[in-house]
């Protein structure tokens, strides 16, 4: 990626197109989120925190991951089976008629798509799952707690 430098006036009056090139995988590396909370290089958080404190900081981020799984995840299913129940109450009372052929035509279109979009992003989450796996690794206790936490939010 290239960014045009800014001239001087003398600079501005020839012609000389110089650009510089700016390396923005280098910025994102030292100024990710993840780098700020854990550090440059940051290998497993036991080194950085007690085990209780591990504990603590997983489960609370989990039970607030589960809470809201569970709260969207119910707004989800109210919203497609409300739906979905208002238009067979429309269909059968003569209000609307739903071409079920066409739609499943259509959901068969979709998912073709989405099975050609998923093979060209596996390389993308392959990587993802593999630096996943190697972080809960380092990371067992406090993904220990997430998981607890995470299925005390399910259930409240």
């Amino acid at each position: 990626m290239a960014a045009r430098r800014s001239r001087t006036a003398s600079e501005h009056e020839s012609d000389d197109d110089s650009y510089e090139v700016l390396d923005l995988t280098e910025y994102a590396r030292r100024h990710h989120w993840w780098n700020r909370v854990f550090g440059r290089n940051s290998g497993p958080i036991a080194e950085k925190y007690s085990v209780a404190t591990q504990i603590v900081m997983g489960g609370v981020t989990g039970w607030c991951a589960g809470f809201l799984f569970q709260k969207v995840g119910k707004l989800a299913a109210t919203a497609v089976g409300g739906g979905f129940l208002l238009l067979q109450i429309a269909s059968h009372s003569g209000y609307v008629k739903v071409d079920w052929k066409r739609v499943e035509k259509d959901v068969n279109k979709a998912k073709k798509q989405l099975k050609k979009r998923a093979n060209k992003a596996a390389p993308e989450i392959n990587t993802l799952i593999e630096e996943s796996t190697e972080f809960i690794k380092q990371n067992i206790v406090v993904s220990s707690g997430f998981v607890g936490g995470f299925l005390l939010g399910l259930a409240s």
